[in-house]
């Protein structure tokens, strides 16, 4: 696969009155195109941080950060930020919400426009285009931001921890309308999670961070013998198991 995102000695810390707090330590990896990659590693260790660098938000203090073989700076609008909430305003209709960023970038062309009505038509939010957000469920809620994102056609998708808002049975039936809507669009997605079932049910490869200052520990390809099972049946399947262990030994292995 060609390498959509590459990662290469990759450093950043903050800088306080108080003195430097190093969050991320020589990073190093890629994204291929059309990749589910899933980032993992203990609380507050930078997985955020992390995320920011990815979308250009920040500047790496070292290293290089490349889309598509060129430098980061200047591709922001090719990459799609989805938060842990979703930030859709009362105000305006699921319609006006998902084309919000359409408007501010001046982008509301006809055919955007009837992508976003295919989209809502295709994940079931047609019938609510003309509802306030306070109408839709949690999923349904999740489902606009992601459509909203999606609207500016964006290569790839960076999700810090989306779900976690959720109550459990919703985040399960969720997870499995991102992952089922990412695909099908096509996308590339960094998830940021700090839950080990929900990195296993979605991802092509797990990288697994270490405790501050992160540093890689490991980069886990994940493959399940039936290509086709949804994040829900992965939970199911024998090898999840397996890679959770596998993940949670990990993380809980003092580092050398």
């Amino acid at each position: 696969m060609t390498p959509l995102l590459e990662v290469s000695h990759v450093c950043y810390a903050y800088h306080t009155l108080a003195g430097e707090t190093q969050a991320l330590s020589d990073l190093t990896f890629s994204v291929d195109e059309g990749e589910f990659f899933v980032v993992v590693g203990p609380s507050g260790c930078g997985k955020s941080t992390l995320l920011s660098l990815l979308s250009g938000l920040i500047p790496a203090e070292k290293g290089t950060i490349r889309f598509r073989r060129s430098p980061l700076a200047g591709h922001q609008t090719k990459i799609g930020y989805m938060l842990q909430k979703d930030h859709l305003f009362e105000w305006r209709t699921v319609y006006r919400n998902v084309i919000l960023g359409l408007e501010i970038q001046k982008k509301e062309t006809p055919e955007n426009l009837a992508h976003v009505e295919q989209m809502l038509a295709d994940y079931g939010l047609a019938a609510f285009k003309d509802a306030r957000p306070s109408e839709l469920s949690g999923g349904m809620r999740q489902r606009a931001a992601l459509i909203r994102t999606l609207a500016l056609d964006p290569s790839l998708l960076l999700l810090d921890e989306p779900f976690s808002a959720l109550d459990y049975q919703t985040r399960l039936k969720v997870c499995d309308d991102v992952y089922e809507i990412i695909k099908k669009e096509k996308k590339t997605a960094v998830l940021i999670t700090h839950d080990l079932s929900e990195a296993v049910s979605m991802a092509d490869r797990i990288l697994v961070l270490s405790k501050r200052p992160a540093r890689i520990r490991r980069i886990l390809p994940v493959h399940f013998a039936d290509r086709s099972l949804t994040p829900m049946q992965r939970r199911q399947a024998p090898e999840f198991k397996d890679y959770f262990n596998e993940i949670w030994k990990e993380l809980n292995t003092d580092e050398q």
